[in-house]
């Protein structure tokens, strides 16, 4: 990494470098700060540095909001050092992106058979309506008389 990048002798990185880094605003890491996800050491000018830990956590944070993941609970994982506690704690979010990723992967099929249906019209399709059947379930369909 260059000095220019906010480097010191020790290895740490200002505000500006980190936010940088990870593409984001220097009020956002604040913000972390003050509902207490980070907590940056401070220089004899009591500037923000910015260790390897975290660079870590910033990128926990990221990746934990993008799983869908609120503030709150990210506070509370990082927390805990009690493993069940942790477990409590990203359980729900897990079943959640379980359940997201079941939903998105059968919207991809649906997508896919549009795509690789030969009908004029897809919702003619045998094909396209046994998916469509079952993604919606079967009891969802008017009977036929």
């Amino acid at each position: 990494m260059k000095s220019s990048e906010g480097d010191s002798a020790a290895g740490t990185l200002s505000i500006g470098a980190i936010a940088a880094r990870f593409d984001l605003a220097t009020h956002v890491l604040r913000h972390w700060e003050t509902v207490g996800l980070l907590r940056p050491a401070r220089d004899a000018g009591g500037r923000r540095r910015y260790g390897a830990d975290d660079l870590t956590r910033v990128a926990t944070i990221l990746i934990m909001k993008e799983a869908g993941l609120d503030l709150t609970t990210i506070r509370r994982w990082f927390g805990t050092s009690d493993r069940a506690t942790r477990h409590d704690v990203l359980r729900p979010a897990a079943d959640e992106l379980r359940s997201r990723i079941a939903a998105a992967q059968a919207s991809l099929e649906l997508v896919e058979g549009g795509l690789n249906c030969e009908h004029e019209d897809a919702t003619q399709c045998p094909n396209y309506r046994r998916l469509i059947t079952e993604r919606a379930g079967p009891e969802s369909w008017p009977q036929s008389r």
